[in-house]
């Protein structure tokens, strides 16, 4: 891997955690956000002045603005700019309260429109670099108990796919992640639950419920995934979309095959709604 520079939010742990470790490996730089302080320590005492370490809340606009401005100043020109910070939260849509997904949506959706917003200027005036947007396989299919998990990480998908080809002009390329299960610290540390209601279960939106459990077999390897993201930066041009891991494969294929059966017998009724001239 040649020296590069990237940028990326939620450094502390997760994808972040495993893109930031192999990227000051390898002998590049990170400039990486975290929301508490020491959280890194252990990275910046073993590699230094390559890790520059920035403190934000993503869900603030003008933080994050901030922050970004600095690391670009800082360690200019960057690479790749990575929107990685989020978590889940999983239930039933009527279980969550009103702040549980107000902060959902501010954090996986608002926090990477405002990331990435705030490095455009950035990346334009170097005439080129990389944004990678974390999504998910929830980003491409939806079950019961995800509703507002999948609005946050659907409304990612369209941000960055309109994104890509408003900023190609610029020499910007786009790359969407979409991994599933990763043996991560997300089922237990990034992962939330709302209050389940008795009235949900049995039904197909209580089968979340025991993702904390560890019941549900997670078969990604996150050094494997992190390892495959960073390749696509060699990758020209690049990959407008990444699936990571076969039970992601899988789950999308499935989805879009389905939606296309419910889709594709439609176009005659469809077309009769056209106006007659």
């Amino acid at each position: 891997m040649t020296e590069r520079t990237w940028f990326i939010t939620g450094i502390n742990s997760g994808f972040g955690r495993q893109l930031s470790e192999q990227i000051l490996a390898g002998g590049g730089r990170v400039a990486g956000t975290v929301r508490r302080a020491g959280s890194v320590d252990d990275l910046k005492g073993q590699y230094g002045d390559a890790l520059w370490v920035g403190y934000a809340d993503v869900t603030d606009a003008a933080q994050i603005r901030s922050v970004v401005d600095a690391a670009f100043a800082a360690l200019g020109p960057i690479d790749a700019v990575v929107a990685n910070a989020g978590y889940g939260l999983f239930g039933a849509a009527e279980e969550f309260t009103d702040t549980q997904v107000e902060q959902q949506i501010s954090t996986n959706l608002l926090g990477s429109i405002w990331t990435v917003r705030a490095a455009l200027p950035h990346l334009r005036a170097q005439a080129g670099g990389r944004i990678i947007q974390f999504s998910s396989v929830a980003g491409l299919i939806a079950n019961a108990g995800g509703s507002i998990y999948h609005a946050s990480k659907w409304g990612v998908e369209g941000f960055a796919e309109a994104l890509a080809e408003e900023v190609a002009p610029f020499g910007i390329e786009v790359t969407i992640v979409a991994p599933g299960g990763a043996r991560t610290s997300f089922a237990h540390g990034s992962l939330q639950l709302a209050e389940p209601m008795t009235a949900y279960d049995g039904t197909p939106a209580s089968f979340l419920r025991v993702l904390k459990d560890g019941n549900i077999p997670i078969i990604g390897d996150p050094a494997k995934m992190a390892a495959t993201v960073i390749a696509t930066l060699d990758q020209d041009p690049a990959p407008l979309r990444l699936v990571l891991g076969s039970d992601s494969y899988a789950g999308i294929v499935s989805q879009l095959q389905e939606r296309l059966a419910q889709i594709l017998p439609q176009q005659d009724s469809a077309a009769r709604t056209d106006a007659d001239d």
